[in-house]
């Protein structure tokens, strides 16, 4: 917070169809991306009502306007799905409030967007898996973010970040960022950069699929953390996905992958100790099983089949990110510490590493939760209970 000012926020305020008077405003949540802030409105005898007021960072999403049209296409869309599924589309997707001009954004004096949400009530956000259970129902809530939006066209939605999972660019950029070593530092990560060398197929893996027709491109969210996810405070069950800035045409697999690659390790993603890093084989497990399940058959047998690559390309893919940061001057992901970047890569590189040692134990969860698909969906959950 403090890159936007009290000014810009009145403007913004003035300017959205919100109802009552306002009697509370302040900053909201933990984000680092957008300046967020909680808005309470006093609804005479109806009581308080609260919304969700953002301004967008435009450094990132340098096409504000383009995501919002991702936005309203997907939310109203699941609107509709969520009506004819007899849920409640308040709590169980995002809402969008318009502007005092009917339109999903304002733009403020200074240039800078502002979009507003009705805020969910009774639901929390968390940052860290606490449970295997907070993990299953993360799982199940992007998977039905899956499902829901099967049928809707994909290659309609904007790249709100072009190339963002081209794993295939990336790669290129790593070799340039080598090639370059405009900081001097390729001498010192020797080891490192022949790991990605040594990986270029997985690189490619699903960009040649794709390509060749045998994967379905789909609206993917590209940033499936469990924070992500809207937690139900009474039952406990994933309600609603939110953060919908990246929603773009993708792969079902980088969605199953990114949340593997984040929530299944067993260590912090800048963890210096190498030795405490690998892929937790029950959470992977566990959110098979919830993946699968929520997408409701919508998948096909060959995404099923790439769940595992889909974990090891985007954890490959991210550690050659933080790689190519460090090789650059640390330019795009925050450093708090000297060689924070490598570090970062380092544990990314380990957990592929153990996955490749898991491999044959990842292909056989990803078919056993296949097959308990067409049979008993609630065998695993048994088992691993049994086990315990």
């Amino acid at each position: 917070m403090g890159r936007i000012s009290d000014r810009q926020i009145d403007e913004a305020i003035a300017n959205f169809r919100f109802e009552g008077t306002l009697i509370e405003q302040r900053p909201y949540g933990n984000g680092h991306i957008n300046d967020t802030f909680l808005l309470t409105f006093d609804i005479g005898e109806m009581g308080r009502l609260r919304v969700i007021l953002q301004c967008m960072n435009k450094s990132i999403f340098t096409k504000p306007v383009e995501l919002m049209e991702n936005v309203l296409g997907v939310t109203s869309y699941l609107r509709k799905k969520i009506i004819e599924n007899g849920g409640d589309p308040e709590r169980e997707t995002l809402n969008v409030i318009r502007t005092v001009a009917n339109r999903p954004y304002f733009v403020d004096s200074q240039g800078d967007y502002w979009r507003a949400y009705k805020f969910i009530e009774g639901a929390t956000s968390y940052d860290q898996v606490e449970t295997p259970e907070d993990f299953y129902q993360s799982a199940v809530s992007f998977g039905n973010f899956q499902r829901l939006l099967a049928d809707y066209p994909a290659e309609t939605l904007h790249e709100t970040i072009v190339g963002f999972h081209d794993t295939k660019a990336r790669f290129a950029t790593f070799k340039k960022a080598v090639e370059e070593d405009v900081c001097g530092r390729v001498a010192s990560v020797q080891k490192e950069i022949d790991f990605v060398l040594a990986h270029e197929d997985v690189a490619n893996v699903f960009g040649d699929m794709l390509a060749n027709g045998e994967l379905p491109l789909r609206v993917t969210h590209n940033d499936t953390k469990l924070n992500n996810i809207m937690i139900d405070d009474k039952t406990g069950k994933g309600i609603c996905v939110i953060d919908l800035d990246t929603v773009m045409p993708g792969l079902a697999m980088n969605d199953f992958g990114d949340s593997i690659r984040f929530g299944a390790s067993t260590a912090a993603e800048d963890e210096q100790d190498l030795s405490k890093v690998s892929c937790d084989m029950e959470l992977f497990d566990v959110y098979a099983k919830g993946f699968i399940e929520g997408c409701g058959g919508k998948l096909t047998q060959k995404e099923i089949e790439m769940m595992p690559m889909g974990a090891k390309v985007m954890t490959f893919e991210c550690g050659m990110r933080f790689l190519t940061d460090h090789l650059q001057g640390d330019t795009y992901f925050k450093i708090h510490r000297e060689n924070h970047n490598l570090d970062r890569c380092r544990t990314q590189f380990k957990l592929v590493e153990d996955m490749e040692a898991k491999w044959d134990t990842m292909q056989e969860i990803r078919s056993e939760e296949h097959t308990s698909e067409l049979q008993s969906p609630d065998h695993l959950v048994c088992r691993l209970l049994l086990e315990k």
